[in-house]
């Protein structure tokens, strides 16, 4: 123990002595008066350490380090300022800001090898700032993400939603929180993305492989949640967050409490959440609709002049009641089964069943804890840094009202992730990093139900990306290995279904061990043209290796109503994507145009099983669908437009279009087009922001969008696989203000309207499309949520 010490001192001296440490002084202003500007926020990302302006605009960081470092320069109200300041030769550094029309060049970490400008990096990046996710409203995290451009998400009703970029989801888009990927058996319909929606600071989406930073699964990109920066030296603070919904009486708060001692900073948050049964027009209450969520989180770490090391702890729990859609043949009125003399019957929902908080059969039970150590180590020959993580991913399944606490399917998986890389200082205006990650995971099966078998999986991959700037053009690339180890158990089950170790039992699950190995790499360029055009060019070539549902898939799993079978004969599937971005940044319009064509080959997907006489093979009760694959073809893109007419440029008109096609070739009808691909849809917003009305009344916005989703005629018919869907139109309202007294802020109230008009619609990727028919009607499915109004508040307290 004392020679671990000591080298850990020896370690720290040396640090010590290769660097000075440094401070950085400035006054900022504001462009139109020369005033000076308070609260601005200072913000060096790769160190995680700021500061902000007192009321003169003066502001004062200590302990920097003898190197160049990017820095952000910010504040609600004007534009984002990002710059490499170089801090052996500067201590003193002024800023004029100037007001906001767009944040186009806000700064994105996502998949490269240190912080860049958004409009510096090659490949199409959106993102969600703090303020954006302040003034809407979500059932989740997902839910509040998939208005971005070029995003969608998977549903099964309010409380499960799973991203899409693009049109891929599931394994193929990585979530990133606390700087590793979320891991919580991603592959099902009905598992959502375990994280706080209300610990999430900023969102940053990156569209395209990323596999050359995230390797195997980030073949459609990655979305980024990134927490809240750490408080500057020698500050507190407090918040208070208090939601309500009317549709489904969702009830949610959320408490934090952060601040920074002596550059030791901590971070604590608690957050609760639950909702009842939602509604429609159509449908009325959706029965045992509901969902609970619990989650604790905590942070402490260290920021010097030498970098920082933190430590990140979270829980997140999750009950979410899962949609049969069984109806009353007569009435067509949601049925909810019960016990009558030991026996189990149904009986039509009513009232106390859609408003109570309670959940009923099926439901799941997912407690999701994670440990991430983050460290930033500056050298006098570069930058290490290293983050190690742990989760642990409790799944439940619970489907016997006789027995209502015995579960039946029960995943256990346990998540060690690792991530190492090493960037060299800039020379001549070359950068470079290179590194290794990857994870070990194990996953057991303890309930006496069974889906996938258990299994190990090692993924390990190095990489090395560089950056070259001349003048108005800046080129990244780089290169990857990866290799994933997937080994699975034999598993035995009795003639009750009990899983057993006698091999003269039937073999459900058979043993096997298979090996991916992937290449992939990036080349892509910007180019400034002139003060506001810009354009980027990129190829990336991504991998996946199938995962262990699709392998080795076995049963029925609860929230599906499917039977689901794998396939050991997939192999890996190997993408090659161009993009092309042109944007413009002007006085009176900022726009921005994405374009894609992405060839995927092996590329996976679940098909429907027939009979010879074409009906559906029914297994256990159930359709049958098994995982197939073909080359696959997708195209399409994301136009972005907002105009600011100077001089009123409080007012905004925002319109964004968002469209993907997906194809097989040389294949007849019925197969050719990609199941489970989002319809085209245009966003049209009108925004008007006000700084200040009257005495008390700050930050003032009112907006209304409309939200028009085509319909989805291009999808896979084989095998009544799925149908097509109509299209609808949405109409959201939403304003808000922060209510201060003697320049603070006493609180921030905010109210959306949702479905202003309680459309009733069906979302081409809800999985409750596929819910039986209700006969009196003659409407398959259950329908999405209708008129929601959110009642949001964010209290600051004094600490």
């Amino acid at each position: 123990m004392k020679k671990i010490i000591l080298m850990i001192f020896m370690v720290m001296s040396f640090i010590h002595n290769v660097h000075a440490k440094n401070t950085l002084t400035g006054k900022i202003t504001a462009q139109k008066n020369g005033a000076p500007l308070s609260n601005v926020n200072i913000y060096f990302p790769d160190l995680k350490i700021g500061g902000t302006t007192n009321v003169n605009g003066m502001y004062k960081i200590d302990n920097l380090p003898s190197t160049i470092l990017l820095v952000q320069v910010s504040i609600v109200g004007y534009k984002v300022i990002t710059e490499n300041i170089d801090l052996s030769k500067t201590n003193h550094k002024d800023f004029i800001m100037e007001e906001a029309i767009t944040e186009l060049n806000e700064i994105v970490i996502t998949g490269l090898s240190k912080s860049t400008e958004r409009k510096k990096a090659p490949m199409p990046i959106t993102v969600m700032s703090a303020t954006q996710l302040k003034q809407l409203s979500a059932s989740n995290i997902i839910d509040a993400v998939a208005t971005l451009p070029g995003i969608s998400q998977i549903t099964t009703g309010a409380g499960i939603s799973k991203p899409v970029i693009r049109g891929l989801g599931y394994n193929r888009v990585v979530v990133v929180n606390n700087g590793i990927r979320q891991e919580g058996q991603q592959w099902g319909d009905e598992h959502g993305i375990e994280i706080d929606e209300f610990s999430i600071h900023r969102i940053e989406v990156l569209k395209g492989p990323a596999s050359l930073a995230y390797g195997s699964d980030a073949i459609a990109g990655v979305i980024n949640f990134l927490t809240q920066p750490n408080m500057p030296k020698d500050k507190r603070k407090a918040n208070l967050l208090l939601n309500y919904q009317t549709n489904n009486g969702l009830l949610a708060g959320s408490f934090d409490i952060a601040g920074n001692k002596n550059d030791i900073n901590w971070d604590l948050r608690f957050s609760k959440k639950a909702a009842h049964a939602y509604q429609n027009k159509y449908d009325g209450h959706v029965f045992n609709s509901g969902f609970q969520e619990n989650s604790l989180s905590g942070t402490i770490g260290i920021n010097k002049f030498w970098g920082y090391s933190h430590l990140n702890a979270s829980i997140f729990q999750s009950k979410p009641g899962m949609i049969e859609g069984e109806r009353d043949d007569a009435t067509g009125k949601f049925l909810k089964p019960y016990i009558l003399n030991d026996i189990i019957e149904e009986k039509i929902a009513d009232k106390n069943d859609f408003k109570s908080y309670k959940l009923y059969t099926p439901y799941q039970r997912i407690n999701h804890y994670k440990i991430v150590s983050s460290n930033n180590i500056i050298l006098k020959n570069g930058t290490i840094k290293t983050i190690l993580g742990w989760q642990q991913n409790h799944r439940k399944e619970f489907d016997d009202l006789m027995h209502f606490n015995d579960y039946g399917l029960y995943f256990l998986m346990n998540t060690f992730n690792y991530d190492i890389r090493y960037s060299i200082p800039e020379f001549k205006d070359i950068s470079l990093s290179f590194g290794a990650n990857g994870m070990y995971q194990h996953s057991k099966n303890k309930g006496t139900e069974f889906l996938i078998p258990d299994y190990r999986l090692f993924d390990i991959g190095a990489f090395m990306i560089a950056k070259k700037t001349w003048n108005k053009i800046n080129l990244t690339g780089g290169l990857r290995f990866d290799n994933r180890r997937e080994t699975t158990q034999n598993l035995w089950i009795n003639d009750i279904d009990e899983q057993t170790n006698l091999s003269n039992n039937h073999l459900l699950f058979s043993a096997f061990e298979k090996n991916f190995n992937g290449f992939t790499g990036s080349i892509g360029a910007t180019y400034q043209i002139s003060n506001h055009f810009y354009t980027k060019l990129n190829f990336a070539k991504g991998f996946r290796a199938p995962n262990i549902a699709e392998l080795a898939s076995n049963g029925v799993h609860e929230g599906t109503l499917n039977y689901i079978k794998g396939s050991t004969q997939l192999k890996a599937e190997n993408s090659q994507q161009l993009d092309y971005t042109f944007g413009i940044n002007s006085l009176h319009v900022s726009a921005e145009t994405n374009l894609f064509y992405n060839h995927i080959k092996n590329y996976i997907f679940l098909q429907k099983m027939q009979l010879l006489d074409g009906s559906d093979l029914i297994t256990d009760g159930y359709p049958t669908f098994q995982y197939t694959s073909g080359n696959a073809h997708l195209y399409g893109g994301e136009l972005s437009i907002d105009i600011h007419p100077h001089p009123l440029d409080w007012l905004h008109f925002e319109n964004s279009f968002s469209y993907v096609y997906a194809f097989q070739k040389n294949q007849p009808d019925s197969l050719k087009y990609l199941p489970m691909i989002p319809a085209a849809k245009i966003v049209s917003e009108l925004k008007m922001d006000k700084p200040k009305i009257g005495k008390y009344l700050k930050n003032n916005f009112l907006k209304i969008s409309v939200e028009n989703h085509f319909s989805q005629k291009h999808v896979h018919l084989a095998f009544n696989t799925e149908t097509a869907t109509p299209g609808y139109s949405l109409i959201n309202l939403g304003l808000g203000t922060d209510i201060s007294h003697h320049s603070k802020t006493i609180c921030s109230l905010i109210l959306n309207f949702n479905n202003l008009t309680n459309k009733s619609y069906q979302n081409h990727l809800s999985r409750l499309k596929y819910a039986p028919e209700n006969l009196v009607t003659g409407r398959k499915g259950v329908f999405n949520m209708g008129r929601n109004i959110s009642i949001k508040m964010l209290i600051p307290l004094d600490i």
